[in-house]
């Protein structure tokens, strides 16, 4: 059984009463900052491989291509035939087609994943892949999850008993299984990204659900990889910031209650750049993905670090070091606004921008 992460520690140690303080706490800064700116089934897993050049992957159309009367949407809240375990609520996700979504031809799919806390409407106004979507004409996908605090089961399935709560491998399922037969999606192209917590579902799916996602881009919080499905690596590009104040860099969990109450303080322990912790977390997926040992490091700009592994055709491993950067999401204003929680945001990489030329340089394909 692999040892939990940060912010499975996290939201297992916090009591009921910290818990209810943390979610309004950071709901109302996260919203307050936004407003005031101006600026699990197994038979639902195809056997699949990957390969490096998506152009050699022919498009993979949905069952909702030729069907499908979804025209252009922001933002469309969904439900989807799964209940919360702790309300009984149908659960649900909002949707962003772009006017490229014309019911034929099949778009790519994005599963974008909010933080501890955040909830799906105020993360996607904090990575804004919804107007990202929209210019680059694919489908974004923004999951809710569940709980006080609002947050994602993002351990695996050995371990998920002990963070309590829904299966959300499950919700994913009955999510992706509703997307491809509402909408025209190509399922070749079908991908993953999140934030924090989402970065740990993200990595989740990576592992537990590598039949369908064709790369995965966790920012804030990459886990190692566990319990990965053997033969099916699946690239990953990776976002962390050395001075988080809240998943820190080498390992362990920031005064996050003490930044919620106006009395943390949102500096970081010095980084080791190629120490401890998330660095490490990177390591175990090129090593997942039978890569060499050693990355090419690459500056970019004065603050962002590149690493690039050397790995096999389609199974690539990247990590980006913000040095100096916070608990944020690249290049997102909404980041910026809230900096007395989160620190530091880097404007000199744009996570939506990366993230999608990484995925546009993956497919999958099912194997003979």
């Amino acid at each position: 059984m692999s040892a939990p992460s940060d912010m499975a520690r996290l939201v297992r140690c916090a009591r009921p009463r910290r818990r209810a303080l943390l979610v309004a706490g950071l709901a109302l800064a996260l919203v307050a900052a936004a407003c005031g700116s101006d600026s699990n089934s197994d038979s639902a897993e195809p056997t699949a491989t990957t390969v490096g050049s998506p152009a050699e992957v022919a498009a993979l159309p949905s069952t909702g291509c030729g069907t499908s009367t979804t025209g252009a949407v922001t933002e469309e809240r969904r439900e989807v035939a799964v209940s919360d375990p702790e309300t009984g609520e149908t659960r649900w996700y909002l949707v962003t087609t772009p006017p490229a979504h014309d019911g034929t031809t099949p778009l790519p799919l994005v599963l974008d994943f909010h933080g501890f806390t955040e909830g799906a409407t105020i993360h996607a106004a904090h990575s804004a892949l919804s107007p990202f979507a929209i210019e680059e004409g694919f489908v974004v996908v923004f999951p809710q999850g569940t709980g006080d605090p609002v947050r994602w089961n993002a351990l695996p399935t050995a371990d998920a008993a002990d963070f309590g709560g829904a299966d959300d491998l499950a919700y994913v399922d009955a999510v992706l299984d509703a997307l491809e037969a509402d909408l025209c999606i190509d399922t070749a192209r079908v991908y993953a990204t999140g934030l924090s917590n989402g970065a740990g579902m993200a990595s989740l799916l990576g592992c537990e659900r590598a039949g369908r996602f064709a790369a995965v881009a966790p920012v804030a919080g990459v886990r190692p990889p566990a319990e990965c499905v053997d033969g099916v690596p699946t690239p990953i590009l990776a976002f962390h910031g050395t001075a988080d104040p809240i998943l820190i860099y080498n390992g362990g969990i920031g005064d996050l209650a003490g930044l919620l109450g106006g009395s943390g303080d949102i500096s970081a322990p010095e980084a080791v750049l190629d120490g401890d912790g998330y660095p490490a977390s990177i390591r175990a997926w090129a090593q997942q993905n039978g890569c060499a040992p050693e990355p090419t490091k690459t500056p970019v700009g004065d603050d962002v670090e590149h690493w690039v592994f050397d790995c096999p055709t389609g199974a690539d491993v990247e990590f980006y070091v913000v040095i100096g950067g916070g608990h944020t999401w690249p290049g997102s204003e909404f980041s910026r606004n809230i900096a007395t929680i989160a620190g530091p945001t880097t404007f000199t990489i744009s996570a939506n921008e990366v993230l999608w030329d990484f995925f546009g340089r993956h497919a999958r394909t099912p194997s003979a």
